[in-house]
């Protein structure tokens, strides 16, 4: 329970207040619960693992993507993570003062900044992101082991449809 309601009472009370309206409550249900799932996940991680290491959600997904792409350009990684290029430059200043991420200008453009893991960098992802695992095991404990890839491919499938969409309006 996040707030002072319960979710079944939420569902219920919005059940009632939209009764009259023509509402498709299948999706209203499942959009707002993938969005609840996500900020309790989030929060979870956040306070279960990522608090060890004096990391926020958005800087622990700035050092994977690093991490999976380096070096990569804070152009690209802003894209990544899907964050500002103001919250990037907070988060990599950040991720500097504790060592593990180096900047430099890119050899091909000048105006372009790259990214990289420092060798501790390196060594903190190595060492955190089993931890983080550990718990995406324990919250994915209570779904149907047997329908956790149709579940991941239908969310992945939404996520995809999603940003098409936004790229078309843009």
């Amino acid at each position: 329970m996040a707030g002072p309601h319960t979710l079944d009472e939420t569902e219920r009370q919005v059940s009632t207040l939209l009764s009259d309206l023509p509402i498709d409550f299948e999706s209203m249900t499942l959009i707002s619960n993938l969005f609840r799932a996500g900020n309790a996940v989030k929060n979870h991680l956040e306070r279960s693992v990522l608090a060890k290491y004096e990391l926020s959600w958005t800087a622990f997904v700035v050092l994977w993507v690093i991490w999976i792409w380096e070096p990569i350009e804070t152009r690209d990684i802003a894209a990544e993570v899907g964050t500002s290029k103001p919250t990037l430059t907070g988060v990599l200043k950040t991720l500097e003062k504790k060592g593990w991420v180096i900047k430099s200008q890119s050899k091909t453009d000048k105006r372009l900044v790259v990214v990289k893991l420092t060798k501790a960098g390196k060594k903190i992802m190595r060492q955190l992101f089993p931890e983080f695992n550990k718990e995406e095991i324990y919250l994915a404990k209570v779904t149907n082991p047997k329908s956790r890839t149709q579940t991941a491919n239908s969310l992945r499938a939404l996520a995809i449809h999603a940003q098409l969409t936004q790229s078309r309006r843009e």
